[in-house]
């Protein structure tokens, strides 16, 4: 009888599936933000990727009307949550639990904040797995969120139009 419990779901029936040009629009947009970001990276000798962008990108192009995929919360959501791992990591050590503290506290920093990103909530376990300094903040994280809200909004203009 427990395990029923754990088996049933109360939840919704599927969404409807997006219509194909929707989709190709939001893969080929995903894939010109990483290659540039990638490319900037290669060129510039300096790191402008986190791998929370792949799940930024999701949002991005796939849901970008979505409160998460707002300027606000991109931009907002992957700064704190990059700030409140790096000073975790440099103030209480790379140990477990505060690893743990530091990705509670970004969650609970964004709430407060209204800054909500969920992919940025993975930035203070990036942080604790590579262990990097103080200017991880402006490389990748700062130059990084910013050249993805931008080549989103292009992407964006130029396949809505203005709105």
């Amino acid at each position: 009888m427990l395990r029923k419990q754990f088996v049933k779901t109360t939840a919704a029936a599927l969404p409807p599936r997006p219509p194909l040009r929707q989709v190709c629009l939001a893969w080929f947009g995903s894939c010109l933000a990483i290659m540039s970001i990638a490319l900037l990276s290669r060129y510039s000798g300096q790191p402008w990727i986190l791998g929370s962008f792949g799940a930024s990108c999701v949002l991005l192009f796939g849901f970008p009307d979505a409160v998460f995929s707002q300027t606000r919360n991109l931009i907002g959501g992957h700064l704190l949550c990059s700030l409140i791992g790096l000073a975790f990591l440099k103030f209480a050590g790379p140990d477990w639990w505060a690893m743990a503290l530091a990705v509670s506290t970004a969650l609970a920093a964004m709430l407060l904040t209204r800054t909500v990103h969920p992919p940025a909530g993975s930035n203070p376990v990036i942080i604790f797995l590579t262990q990097p300094d103080w200017p991880f903040m402006w490389f990748p994280t700062l130059s990084g969120v910013l050249a993805l809200f931008a080549l989103s909004r292009c992407y964006l203009l130029l396949t809505r139009g203005k709105r």
